[in-house]
């Protein structure tokens, strides 16, 4: 696929002004990273742009190459990456080590790196202690965590501390024990008021971008026309400003059955099984490796 920047759009390639990045998120160019003033522009034009996540540098590398402006070193790793049945196990270790990778891996994309279960729920500190780590020792540019209203205080210290954070509101994975599953937020009145309250609070503590995740559509049509800040949709319809899904699951990589939201744009798990078995064959035939792969 190819993508063009926008006919019109302007930008500097000097890497000193407001547009360094190129004017346009997704098929923009320029000599630095995409910062947070780059995505509050974007609100601010109606542009809307994708996220996916990466937990490897070559695979963000990939992503980074393909204009891809954001990137989420998501804990969503520990369902599809570490072998894990929830996210809930995963910990500061691994998502400080996968965070790095990506970073090393990209060169213009925005890194933001979740905070995992249990890292922090004890209260401000905490958050600012692990959100600290992964902006010193992976180099992330902004950090993620799930909680409206009862995440207000940690977002609020973070942001007042220098570190950018992006909000996670709707379905919150991290409470899948709470939930007995992943079920729909949103629903019902109180619920879709609860649902806005929470997005205005991440939005006062200062989130620079809110993601709605497994809500009502029109219901997250809502929350995007009350906010400054944009929302990035999983599962929340059309209306977002901005969509991600894991990478996995849109190359079509993963196992099984995945979720209704979920737009599968390869089949990677067939193409790689395929390679795979062409190799064992040649290994067991006597075909692989010949002459041409063969030093003398």
């Amino acid at each position: 696929m190819t993508h063009v920047t926008p006919a019109g759009k302007q930008h500097d390639s000097s890497g000193t002004g407001p547009s360094a990045a190129g004017k346009a998120l997704y098929g923009g160019t320029g000599s630095r990273r995409i910062t947070v003033r780059d995505i509050a522009a974007a609100k601010e034009r109606g542009e809307k742009w994708p996220m996916l996540t990466a937990y490897d540098a070559m695979t963000a590398s990939v992503f980074d190459e393909a204009g891809i402006p954001v990137m989420l070193v998501g804990d969503s790793m520990g369902n599809c990456h570490l072998g894990y049945e929830s996210t809930v196990p995963v910990s500061m270790d691994e998502i400080t080590i996968l965070s790095a990778a990506v970073v090393r891996g990209t060169k213009r994309a925005l890194i933001v790196g979740d905070l995992p279960f249990g890292s922090y729920q004890e209260g401000p500190v905490q958050a600012l202690r692990s959100a600290t780590r992964l902006v010193k020792e992976a180099g992330v540019g902004a950090v993620k965590l799930e909680g409206g209203e009862r995440s207000a205080h940690q977002i609020e210290l973070l942001v007042q501390s220098g570190i950018p954070v992006m909000a996670h509101v709707g379905l919150t994975p991290q409470s899948v024990n709470a939930y007995g599953g992943y079920p729909v937020q949103g629903r019902g009145e109180e619920a879709a008021q609860q649902l806005l309250r929470d997005a205005k609070a991440v939005q006062d503590a200062g989130a620079f971008a809110v993601v709605l995740e497994t809500v009502p559509a029109e219901v997250a049509a809502e929350v995007t026309r009350s906010l400054h800040i944009p929302t990035v949709g999983i599962g929340a319809g059309p209306d977002c400003d901005a969509q991600v899904l894991v990478w996995t699951d849109m190359a079509g990589l993963t196992a099984g059955r995945v979720p209704r939201f979920v737009k599968q744009y390869a089949q990677l798990r067939q193409t790689l099984g395929d390679a795979a078995r062409a190799f064992a064959e040649d290994v067991v035939q006597g075909a692989y490796p010949t002459a041409e792969h063969s030093f003398r």
